[in-house]
């Protein structure tokens, strides 16, 4: 597929050009620049003409996503995967880590199969790419569960990740971790000389408890404020630890739900766009409104924006990331250029994929978001359009 995007806006990463053309040629952006010094082209070359007004940004990464349009990544089927990618353009993803939940050791194999097998066979460019595997849980502390199913929380374990990596094929990128439970520290470490990055989550660790994992090589936090210790005056706990450290990239939720507006803005004020990473840890209900609907073998109610466990317990998400970095922008009123930092740039850069991703230049691959007045109007997903709206 050859494609020509004409007078449009380009966000590069170095400049913005204000009127230029991008050519895109086997799901590769071939060339970029100005409209004047646009190349001709023979008929082979689909020419789409977009005005100023619209932008082309990278596509969206989300490395925390369990499932959407009915369709969980711990349905352990090549559909449920097929379901969520195709549903991912609309709302300007184009990659992302498929996330499985705390269950039973079986069922977490059970994914974790599924999801390396789509990657060697299933993985063709007009839907979102499937990167790899975000494991959360179940190497988490029982005292900040959240919506993870508390009879399958284990110890972190070097062997249990050795053999579920083996399951996966080597696909898993990103690890959540309470790092002060037994084994925590030792894992981190193993991780880290695996090129695994290992995030903090549903944690209780003490702030020196975090500082220690970071010496050993922790990077990243698992949704920010929800699943850990807060923020305290006599112990900062892991909150104070990802706001004091620049070794560690932070996911947060950005849907008003998870995290109150003034929380975004702290966040926001303390890591900046480069310490920042949306994503939506979104379930299965996500794009299909009120209902009972399941997370990890547990009942899930939607009303709303928000997605409850019985208890209340707040049960992943329903934001789309289109709606994040929306929120994001009214929130902190940041620009489209730190979204893209933190919806593209940074969650590349995370997982070792921004030689290919995360950015608009040549010879990378052609995920890009035609960005509208009113969000988003197109996507591409390696050069194929996934979605227009």
């Amino acid at each position: 597929m050859k494609t020509l995007l004409k007078d449009v806006q380009l966000f590069l990463p170095d400049k913005t050009i204000d009127c230029g053309f991008l050519l895109i040629n086997d799901g590769i952006i071939e060339e970029l620049g100005y409209s004047k010094d646009c190349p001709v082209i023979d008929e082979s070359y689909k020419v789409i003409q977009l005005s100023p007004d619209q932008a082309v940004i990278p596509g969206f990464i989300d490395l925390h996503i369990h499932g959407s349009s009915g369709a969980d990544t711990m349905d352990a089927t090549a559909e449920a995967l097929q379901t969520i990618a195709a549903a991912m353009p609309k709302e300007g993803t184009t990659s992302f880590l498929a996330t499985t939940m705390t269950t039973h050791k079986s069922d977490i194999q059970k994914a974790l199969e599924n999801a390396a097998s789509y990657v060697a066979q299933h993985n063709h460019p007009g839907k979102a790419e499937v990167l790899g595997i975000h494991l959360e849980g179940p190497f988490i502390s029982p005292k900040r569960i959240g919506a993870q199913h508390p009879d399958f929380v284990v110890s972190p374990s070097i062997d249990q990740f050795k053999e579920w990596q083996r399951c996966a094929n080597g696909n898993i990128k990103l690890v959540t971790i309470a790092p002060e439970q037994p084994g925590g520290m030792e894992l981190v470490r193993f991780l880290t000389e695996e090129g695994v990055v290992s995030s903090i989550g549903h944690s209780d660790a003490t702030y020196e408890q975090v500082v220690q994992a970071i010496e050993a090589g922790l990077s990243h936090a698992t949704h920010l404020y929800n699943g850990m210790r807060p923020l305290h005056h006599r112990e900062p706990g892991v909150v104070g630890a990802v706001f004091l450290h620049d070794e560690i990239k932070s996911e947060i939720i950005v849907d008003g739900v998870h995290s109150r507006p003034e929380m975004v803005r702290l966040a926001y004020r303390n890591k900046g766009k480069e310490g920042l990473i949306l994503i939506t840890d979104a379930m299965r209900a996500q794009c299909l409104g009120n209902g009972e609907y399941d997370l990890g073998g547990q009942n899930v109610t939607v009303k709303g924006k928000s997605a409850q466990l019985a208890d209340g317990t707040l049960a992943g998400s329903i934001v789309t990331l289109q709606e994040a970095a929306k929120n994001m922008m009214d929130f902190t009123s940041c620009g489209i250029r730190e979204i893209i930092q933190m919806a593209s740039v940074n969650p590349a850069k995370q997982i070792n994929v921004f030689d290919r991703k995360g950015s608009i230049e040549k010879g990378k691959d052609a995920d890009l978001v035609i960005w509208g007045q009113d969000g988003i109007e197109m996507t591409f997903c390696r050069g194929e359009l996934a979605y227009q709206r």
